[in-house]
Order: structure tokens, then C-alpha cells, then sequence
């Protein structure tokens, strides 16, 4: 029971098969490029540097996802071998 909580904790439980676990790469993605977006957006509202901010935001958040993304695919691959 125990070892079970410690599995499902860690992301590796026995229920996530490879292509959930791939999909979800797929969410961190649009959930890393949108939060940037928005922090950029209210940087803009607040300092009035539109679109400076948004964009700013958007090429953060795409850099942190598709680090993100290329990371977990590698390791994914890895892990099948």
C-alpha cells in the first residue's frame, strides 16, 4: 500500500501507460506558453509596454515548454530501451 502511494506520488504509477504519459507533455506545453502569456499581459496592463510583455511572455513560455517537451521525450525513449 505503502509502495503504491510512493509510485503514484512520483508520476510513475502502474495505471499511466507511455502515450498518457506523452500527452500530458503535450499540456505542459500550452499550460507553459499560456501562464506566460498572461504574467506578460498583466506586466502590460500594469507598466503599459503592450505588446512588449505578451511577447516577451510567449517566447519565454515556448522556450520553458519545448525545454520541457524535448526533456520528457528523451527520457520517455530512454526508459523504453
Amino acid at each position: 500500500m505503502a509502495d503504491d502511494s510512493r509510485r503514484s506520488a512520483s508520476g510513475q504509477g502502474a495505471g499511466r501507460t507511455g502515450w498518457t504519459r506523452l500527452a500530458g507533455i503535450g499540456f505542459e506545453l500550452v499550460a507553459a506558453v499560456g501562464a506566460f502569456m498572461l504574467v506578460g499581459y498583466w506586466w502590460d496592463r500594469h507598466f503599459g509596454t503592450a505588446p512588449k510583455g505578451l511577447l516577451v511572455g510567449a517566447v519565454l513560455g515556448l522556450v520553458g515548454g519545448m525545454y520541457n517537451l524535448i526533456r520528457q521525450s528523451l527520457l520517455a525513449t530512454r526508459n523504453q530501451r
